[in-house]
């Protein structure tokens, strides 16, 4: 189970648009820096700042090759997130079917005066 700092961290890291873009950029496969930076229009500096955040909560690995450095999307990062959202859902459709089985109630033809 993932622990509440965890979850803080991962959903912090994917509150950004730009963040949210990397990962699913590297969803399809690993990718240097400069590739990931190609697409946004910032520095490069700050780029990096959004990838030390992916970092910091374990949701992206970098590994240095040479000169290059190679960012890899960790996607078992995402599960507690995902557990959360699940749990969730399930939660709130539980609360609206016990709504709508009662707002039934009260629209049932039997309370209709004689």
């Amino acid at each position: 189970m993932t622990t509440a700092p965890d979850l803080d961290a991962t959903l912090h890291a994917l509150a950004n648009p730009t963040r949210r873009a990397v990962v699913e950029r590297l969803g399809r496969g690993p990718a240097t820096v400069s590739e990931l930076a190609a697409p946004f229009d910032m520095a490069l500096p700050s780029f990096v700042q959004h990838l030390q955040v992916l970092e910091r909560c374990g949701l992206v690995v970098s590994e240095k090759h040479g000169r290059i450095r190679v960012v890899s999307l960790r996607p078992e990062r995402l599960d507690g997130a995902a557990d959360w959202f699940t749990r969730q859902r399930a939660q709130w459709s539980a609360r609206l079917d016990r709504l709508e089985a009662y707002v039934a109630t009260l629209e049932s033809p039997d309370d209709e005066p004689a």
